[in-house]
């Protein structure tokens, strides 16, 4: 049910800019040297105005580099040797390379072996340390700006733990071109192979032109995306997502099949390493084949979860109803699109009444109600699930607001009218504005009337040829209401007992100066839910008190696993904490950007983790769903020697550094929070400083949500009563872990 997302803190790496620092006295030097010889420079070309230019002068006024050529002068005439002929034959010459009519084209040529980059020595002028004049003015060759700050392109870096890490967005621009050519109707199926952190993506589309496969995969803001005519409300429109995957890659090949040609082009971390033309073997099939492997020095090590790409394949397939996606030898294909994706989401809960579907202009959705009091919102664009929503979210509901409101002629709150509600919608628009590369979230906000008009108008006239459903709707939107109010009404009352003990001031809280509520002061405002007093100790000398606040938990909080909400009130821990983090009334009251849980990597840290979540999954679903609840990654180990300390949160790190320290190197291994002094832990909850090593700096841990539908069983079975089936589990998986 829940996974996570690694994001170490700061961790793109970035370029050195630093130099040796230059004195006032030798820029005046500087300036006059170069005075000097401009003055010099005017004399000679005024002495020398007639005469003849040698290759080597013109190359040095079109800015390139002079190649060291003889020049023989015979009278008024300069030779120069003639160029060699042979090599351009031999660049010229037209090689045949063959592939195999299979999904992967095992007869393209072989991967070439990646050696590790070497870096050249920059050509540039070392900028002066402090000093911004023109020398402090880089300019970034090819995709060199990409893997210098690669959060840019891809959002997170990330290990693979998490649905988002860079590496999934990495598979999904590869995928993306594949099903933008199925959805201007050309191939039927993407052939897709992921083993051992290669991934290969073969599909049977047009095929990228062959004189523009070398720029279509490393040239930024090149491809045929920006044209209207050729790529109608494709998935990738900026020009970007593919060179990214190149970028950040240590082996990267794209090969392109059209009418018995193909190109193949080849790369190691963006930069190009081999590139072939010819004839492709008879019988191939047209289409783009694409192969990487991400590069750990940018990703660390990685895995693909395939349980995460299962789910990215099933939404490809359910928006592309026809569409054929093979991938380890598993098939991915949906007939009915939307309404499949909807009866899968809702699992064992039942409708109310039938799914009610509407393809129209701007706009398609599928939709019913359950018993649930939540709504759920599946949303895309262009075929991409934007998990954030965007406008044509908030459109939509408040067209279906409309559209109930304006049929039963009330004035039903959104609450009520939406609670319980499934929805998938997907809208397509030429020109998709999206809040970051990621595209997670849509920014388009001339969108938003016709949508709302268009869906209101749907709801009404769908709810007038369908009594029946009309009534049951009706129904359920009365009992949203009566829930609501009993809801509110224990709430209001348990409340105002609460404030009564609270009063102003919260105990166990050790609070922060700005919170959300302040605008951007409080944008990185925090809260740390700490394991007892002795972690408490190690963080209050070391934190922001700006911006970062700490509530102490005594011990292992009560679990409210089958408990009403008015009984989190008649726990005093518990209610301290709701108290603390602002969302005793309504969840826009949330005082910090971040809940930080902050427990021992132990047994019992684990267990008051799971029990906080329990709270949190329980009475305040939406402050997970909307990405405010962290885990507080701390250091397993400290490895040191006399010169060096570095921190390791893993076994493979700590060897890893073993080796590099030598083998006199101290290790220790932190059991505790409270075994961290707080000139320690100051260094684990900040953000990394630029410059420092990516030991540096604070970890956290996303805690998302694979899927909702899966909560209440997982709930039940880890957090509710004893089972046998419980027992089992204990049994068979955590029985190594106990000490005889």
């Amino acid at each position: 049910m829940l996974y996570t997302e690694k994001t170490m803190g700061g961790t793109t790496k970035k370029g050195g800019l630093l130099a040796a620092a230059a004195k006032a006295s030798s820029k005046s030097t500087d300036k006059k040297t170069k005075t000097a010889a401009k003055s010099r420079t005017s004399s000679s070309v005024k002495a020398k105005a007639k005469t003849v230019k040698t290759a080597k002068t013109v190359k040095k006024e079109k800015g390139v580099p002079a190649k060291k050529t003889a020049v023989k002068k015979s009278g008024a005439k300069t030779v120069v040797p003639k160029k060699n002929t042979a090599a351009k034959s031999v660049k010229t010459e037209e090689k045949k390379v063959e592939v195999q009519n299979s999904a992967f084209g095992s007869s393209l040529p072989s991967p070439a072996v990646v050696p590790a980059e070497k870096k050249s020595p920059s050509k540039r002028s070392a900028p002066k340390d402090g000093v911004y004049d023109e020398d402090s003015i880089l300019h970034l060759e090819g995709l060199e700006h990409i893997r210098l700050r690669p959060g840019m392109y891809i959002g997170s870096l990330g290990d693979g733990s998490n649905e988002n890490d860079g590496i999934y967005i990495l598979l999904k621009e590869g995928i993306d071109n594949a099903v933008d050519e199925f959805s201007q109707g050309f191939g039927e199926k993407i052939d897709i192979d992921i083993h051992d952190g290669r991934v290969k993506i073969r599909d049977y589309g047009r095929g990228i032109p062959l004189g523009k496969l070398d720029d279509c995969v490393s040239n930024v803001n090149t491809g045929a995306k920006y044209n209207n005519s050729v790529f109608k409300q494709a998935i990738g429109m900026n020009g970007v997502g593919i060179k990214a995957t190149n970028a950040l890659s240590s082996y990267f090949r794209a090969a392109s099949i059209r009418d018995g040609k193909m190109a193949v082009v080849e790369y190691a971390r963006g930069k190009k390493i081999g590139g072939k033309t010819g004839e492709a073997k008879e019988g191939s099939q047209n289409g783009t084949y694409l192969e990487f492997v991400p590069d750990e020095e940018m990703f660390g090590k990685f895995s693909f979860n395939m349980d995460m790409v299962e789910k990215r394949l099933w939404n490809y397939a359910y928006l592309n109803p026809g569409l054929l996606i093979n991938c380890n030898d598993k098939e991915y294909r949906s007939e009915k699109g939307l309404e499949d994706l909807l009866t899968n989401e809702m699992g064992n809960s039942r409708p109310l009444y039938p799914v009610f579907t509407y393809n129209g202009k701007n706009i398609q959705f599928v939709l019913t109600h359950t018993n649930s009091l939540d709504k759920f919102v599946y949303s895309f664009v262009n075929g991409q699930s934007t998990e954030d929503g965007g406008t044509h979210v908030t459109a939509f509901l408040d067209g279906f607001a409309k559209g109930i409101n304006e049929f039963y002629k009330k004035e039903y709150d959104i609450r009520d009218a939406a609670g319980g509600l499934f929805v998938a919608l997907k809208i397509g628009i030429d020109n998709p504005m999206f809040t970051s590369q990621t595209k997670n979230k849509l920014g388009n906000v001339e969108i938003r009337a016709p949508v709302i008009k268009e869906t209101q108008f749907a709801i009404d006239d769908w709810l007038r040829h369908n009594p029946d459903v009309a009534g049951t709707i009706e129904e359920k939107i009365i009992k949203n209401q009566k829930a609501h109010a009993e809801i509110n009404n224990v709430t209001d009352k348990q409340i105002r007992e609460a404030a009564k003990t609270v009063m102003l001031k919260i105990p166990k809280l050790k609070d922060c100066r700005y919170h959300m509520q302040d605008g951007a002061k409080g944008e990185n405002s925090m809260i740390f839910i700490t394991e007892g007093d002795s972690a408490t100790g190690s963080m209050v000398g070391s934190r922001d008190v700006e911006t970062q606040a700490i509530f102490s938990l005594r011990g292992k909080p009560e679990n409210m696993f089958g408990r009403k909400k008015s009984a989190l009130y008649e726990n005093e821990e518990l209610k301290n904490l709701t108290f603390a983090l602002g969302i005793q009334k309504d969840m826009e009251d949330l005082r910090y950007a971040k809940i930080v849980i902050a427990t021992d990597a132990d047994n019992d840290g684990y267990h008051i983790r799971n029990l906080v979540l329990t709270y949190f999954l329980l009475y305040f679903e939406e402050i997970v769903l909307s990405g405010h609840v962290y885990i507080l990654e701390t250091p397993l180990f400290r490895v040191r020697n006399r010169t060096t300390t570095t921190y390791c949160y893993s076994e493979a790190s700590r060897d890893k550094e073993l080796k590099v320290l030598g083998s006199n190197a101290e290790v220790t291994r932190f059991k505790g929070l409270g075994e961290i002094s707080p000139d320690e832990f100051s260094q684990f909850i900040h953000e990394r400083k630029p410059g420092e090593s990516a030991d540096k700096g604070i970890h956290l841990t996303s805690v998302t949500i694979e899927k909702l539908k899966n909560i209440p069983d997982v709930l039940q079975f880890y957090m509710g009563k004893n089972t046998p089936e419980r027992r089992e589990f204990i049994v068979h998986h955590l029985a190594a872990e106990i000490d005889a």
